[in-house]
């Protein structure tokens, strides 16, 4: 760990976390069987760690038009367009638990054009690289081309809502160095031994 640091500020321990920090991470380490680094890089600020994590959960844990691996398919697409190696890899593990597809991640993070997913969730990479890359060119055609594949205008909202999150978070992944976890990169490659 010394000679890859996970960050370029300081990492705190856990133990001196506030307690609804440390339990949080303590419960994602006991479900994934890791701590994922962007928990505690994030935690060196409290309040920010709070509300970051509070707006993440609102968008990728809610119900609605979107399944969990096309709101990780949003995160990979964009992350790749921003160049976030942290969310590429993090949410590329992610995306293949949840696609139950060692290749998907990998395809929809180079070019999801040519990734082997449906028409539907071409159509919704597209507006989403566009709310990331482009937001000033949104217009009513985006939409139509939307409803026309079946989105709703709730799920638009997600779409772009995710999008727009994630650019922050790749950006702040970038600004800090924050390094992905090495668990990440065989997550969903190989099957689990357990």
């Amino acid at each position: 760990m010394a000679s890859h640091p996970i960050s370029r500020y300081p990492v705190p321990a856990l133990a001196g976390l506030p307690h609804d920090i440390r339990a949080r991470i303590l419960e994602v380490q006991e479900k994934a069987g890791f701590v994922p680094n962007v928990f505690v890089t994030l935690a060196h600020r409290p309040d920010e760690f709070r509300a970051f994590f509070a707006y993440h959960d609102a968008l990728m844990l809610k119900d609605g038009g979107l399944t969990k691996a096309e709101r990780e398919m949003i995160v990979v697409a964009t992350s790749g367009a921003n160049d976030c190696l942290y969310c590429i890899v993090a949410h590329g593990a992610i995306l293949r638990v949840y696609a139950k597809n060692p290749l998907v991640a990998d395809q929809v993070a180079v070019n999801y054009r040519k990734a082997d997913i449906t028409p539907r969730q071409k159509s919704m990479l597209a507006f989403a690289l566009k709310v990331a890359l482009h937001s000033v060119e949104i217009g009513d055609e985006d939409f139509a081309a939307l409803h026309a594949q079946g989105f709703s205008d709730e799920d638009i909202w997600d779409i772009g809502a995710i999008a727009a999150f994630f650019a922050l978070s790749n950006r702040m992944a970038n600004l800090i160095a924050m390094r992905p976890n090495d668990e990440f990169y065989t997550l969903g490659r190989v099957p689990r031994t357990k």
